[in-house]
């Protein structure tokens, strides 16, 4: 078992690293409100080091979701760029354009689709499935799809899922994501593609964003990737050879975080549980 080194916050790791990829729920904020010292301390990254690229699971285009960080009170100054799964996997909607999709998550995430030219059905006479999430998230789990998920797992149909995340925090509940319905229709034997972390095309993007915005080419082993979900954020940055901090607080909080605050021995566990590894891991993120 490899235990995270715990600074004291970012300030700790200035010469270590020229870019963050910062996630974004459970970081900086809960769904409900923005997290202030989180924030305060990517604006001093970003002013005083370099970019800050929030990465997130959220399956609408980054452009829609800007007005939910705003509206949460999360300072324009704490990013320079955002990409989303919902970018990276538009690419793969397109390709399999025009369909018919049946359509599965909540209108918010109507925004994945535009443009790309595709229809949508019924499920029994869809060729793949397009997932964002439950319809609603508020009161639905896995298991209230298994019925439709079993018949379109027969005929061989493959999801698409726009949000790899299993859950997410809003305000104090934890609540089921697309990855949830995606874990549940592979157990049935149904083919699944997902773009977002932890897989390799968000990253990719990332990457294009950071070389932008530092007009050239970015040592990978001068990032640092920042999240709060083992199976996502970390084990993400763990495939792409990349450095992470692990902010404890997030949905791993329960398991993590004590009386005294931080366990980095429980910390330690929990990433050797899910065959992970964590540079640095702090409770909640800060300067």
């Amino acid at each position: 078992m490899i235990t995270p080194a715990t600074p004291q916050g970012l300030s700790d790791l200035t010469d270590r690293y020229d870019v963050l990829l910062s996630d974004v729920w459970g970081v900086i904020h809960n769904g409900r409100e923005s997290f202030p010292e989180a924030c305060a301390a990517l604006a001093r990254w970003r002013a005083e080091r370099g970019p800050v690229i929030l990465i997130s699971n959220s399956p609408r285009p980054s452009k829609d979701v800007v007005a939910q960080l705003d509206s949460l009170k999360v300072p324009r100054e704490a990013w320079s760029a955002f990409v989303t799964s919902g970018d990276a996997t538009r690419r793969l909607l397109a390709e399999r354009a025009p369909g018919p999709a049946w359509r599965l998550g909540p209108d918010r995430d109507a925004p994945l689709y535009e443009g790309l030219g595709l229809s949508f059905s019924r499920l029994d006479e869809a060729a793949f499935i397009a997932c964002t999430g439950p319809i609603d998230d508020e009161t639905e789990g896995p298991g209230d799809y298994q019925d439709r998920f079993e018949a379109a797992a027969a005929r061989g149909l493959e999801m698409v899922c726009a949000n790899p995340d299993i859950v997410v925090q809003r305000g104090d509940r934890l609540i089921y994501c697309g990855g949830a319905l995606a874990q549940l229709y592979e157990t049935l034997g149904g083919k699944v593609a997902m773009a977002g972390k932890p897989h390799a095309p968000i990253y990719d993007l990332c990457v294009i964003e950071a070389e932008r915005l530092a007009g050239g080419p970015v040592d990978r082993s001068r990032i640092l990737c920042i999240g709060d979900g083992v199976a996502t954020d970390v084990k993400g940055a763990n495939a792409q050879g990349l450095d992470v901090l692990f902010v404890a607080g997030g949905i791993h909080g329960a398991e993590t975080i004590g009386p005294d605050g931080l366990n980095a021995e429980a910390v330690g566990r929990l990433l050797a549980q899910e065959g992970a590894e964590a540079r640095w891991a702090m409770a909640a993120l800060g300067w």
